[in-house]
This record gives structure tokens, C-alpha cells and sequence, in this order.
């Protein structure tokens, strides 16, 4: 009634169950950022896959053109090309320890954070009748005639209630503060045991990638930047559609090429001629196709 009334208890009984509450955010605290961990391993994934997918499409893309080029700007094409759709098999490994990862923080709340719970639930119940029990006895007191017999009666009984459920209170309360405890201590293990797997192979993935990317460098250290502009705009021009539908991810791939002082108006003056309002993914499709597009 009190909590309905939304009437403040006894400061002091609230303050006697000060250690317990913080317990009790503890735990909260880790049965939101478990839930909250499971949907970013979710996301992760997810976004890993579509990553790794259009990266490999713009690897195969790049091969494809470097392929029909004899220049060297033809071979710079094909050999970054192949390192992109290397990278984009390598960060697929990542999923691996993602989904152990998901799989055992989905162990972890299904069986310990739902144990703790339940727990924490029969506490609360416990709780609310030790309050109660206090209340009843406070009101018993204040009405309390020490002459009359029948209410010294009704006095005992009522702290025999009160001993009874402090008891059974107490008892629980341990219990909770000591689940709580080993909870945290739980799920800190769990992760830095896990979570050192995952380290292991993105260090891997990166030191993988890294050394292909910088051997493509070094072979194509004094590579003719203007020709690979030139080269670079007119194939641009070529393959528009393809290119917007890559989020002009080969755009970047070839200024990386390009002195970055010079021979960059070309690029400057193209990109200024699209319309910056329309569907890039509805370039080069027809007019029934760009409605299905903007739908």
C-alpha cells in the first residue's frame, strides 16, 4: 500500500538494506549490458558479412577492369583488386569467435542471470513481508495497553511474525549479495577468456591484410600519378553505375595512387557534374526501375 499510496517508508528501515540495494543495481547493471552486448554481437556480424561482401565485389570489380588495361595503372588495378577480395575472405574469420562469443553470453544469461533473478525475486517477496510485518507490529505498539492481556497477546504474536520473517529475510539477502558477486566475477571471466580468442584473430586479420597492402605498395613505388589519374577518370566515366553502387570505394582507391599536390582538378571537376540530390544505386537503370529504386 505504501508503494500504491507512493508514501516514503522509514528512512531507517531503507537505509538498514543500503549495501543490498547496491547489489541489486550491480546486478541490473549486468542484465542490461548482457542484453545490450547480445544485440552488438548481432549487428557485428551482420555488418562483417555485408563488408566482407562488398569488398570482395569491388575486388572482383577492380580485376575485371585492371584486366582489359595493359598499362601499368592495369596492374595496379588487378593487384589491389586481389588483395581486396584476400581481405574480404580473412575478415570473414572473425565471425568465428563472434559467434562462440554470442553463444556463451547467451549461456551465461539464460542460466546464471536467470538464477540470480530468481533469487533476487523470492528476496523481494521476502522483503515486502518483513516491511509489512514491521508495520503491523508498529501500529500493534502504539495501541499497545500493557494492563490488558488479550492485546499483549496479540503484541508477542506479531513479533514473533516480525523475528520469523526477518529471518527468512536475511537468509536471502545473503544469498543475493553472494550470487551477485560471484555474477560479476563470472562474467569477467567469461569475456576476458573468450574475448581473447577474438583478439587473436583480428590481430591476425589486420597483420595479414597490412603485409599484402604494403607489398602492393612497394611494387608500385614510382608509378606515373598523372597517368593513373587520367586513366583513373576515364574509367570512372566508363563504369559510373558500378562505381556509385561500390559507395565509390574505387574512387578512393585510385586517388590513394594520385599525388595528392597535383592532377586532382580532374577528379574535383567530375564529381562536381553529378547531381548530389539523385539515387546513386539508379544510375544507368531505366525509368521504371529508378521509381522501384525511390519507392
Amino acid at each position: 500500500m505504501i508503494k500504491v499510496t507512493g508514501k516514503k517508508e522509514d528512512e531507517h528501515v531503507v537505509a538498514s538494506d543500503a549495501d543490498l540495494d547496491a547489489k541489486l543495481e550491480v546486478f541490473h547493471s549486468v542484465q542490461r549490458t548482457c542484453m545490450e552486448l547480445l544485440k552488438v554481437i548481432e549487428q557485428y556480424q551482420m555488418r562483417i558479412s555485408l563488408l566482407s561482401q562488398e569488398e570482395n565485389e569491388l575486388g572482383r570489380f577492380l580485376r575485371s577492369q585492371g584486366s582489359q588495361d595493359k598499362s601499368r595503372a592495369g596492374k595496379i588495378m588487378q593487384a589491389t583488386g586481389k588483395a581486396l577480395c584476400f581481405s574480404s575472405q580473412q575478415r570473414l574469420a572473425l565471425r568465428g569467435p563472434l559467434g562462440r562469443l554470442y553463444q556463451e553470453v547467451e549461456t551465461f544469461r539464460y542460466r546464471a542471470i536467470s538464477d540470480t533473478w530468481l533469487t533476487v525475486n523470492r528476496m523481494e517477496q521476502s522483503r515486502t513481508e518483513y516491511r509489512g510485518a514491521l508495520l503491523w507490529m508498529k501500529d500493534v505498539s502504539q495501541e499497545l495497553d500493557p494492563d490488558t492481556h488479550k492485546q499483549m497477546e496479540k503484541f508477542r504474536k506479531v513479533q514473533t511474525q516480525v523475528r520469523h520473517t526477518k529471518t527468512g529475510f536475511d537468509k536471502l539477502k545473503n544469498d543475493v549479495c553472494q550470487k551477485v558477486d560471484l555474477l560479476g566475477a563470472s562474467r569477467c571471466n567469461l569475456l576476458s577468456h573468450v574475448l581473447t580468442t577474438y583478439q587473436t584473430t583480428l590481430l591476425h586479420f589486420w597483420e595479414k591484410t597490412s603485409h599484402t597492402m604494403a607489398a602492393i605498395h612497394e611494387s608500385f613505388k614510382g608509378c606515373q600519378t598523372h597517368e593513373a589519374s587520367a586513366l583513373g577518370v576515364r574509367a570512372f566515366r566508363r563504369n559510373e553505375s558500378q562505381i556509385y553502387s561500390y559507395g565509390c570505394v574505387y574512387l578512393l582507391s585510385w586517388l590513394s595512387f594520385c599525388d595528392t599536390s597535383k592532377d586532382l582538378s580532374a577528379w574535383f571537376n567530375l564529381l562536381a557534374d553529378l547531381d548530389p540530390l539523385s539515387n546513386p544505386d539508379a544510375i544507368g537503370r531505366t525509368d521504371e526501375e529508378h521509381e522501384l529504386l525511390n519507392a
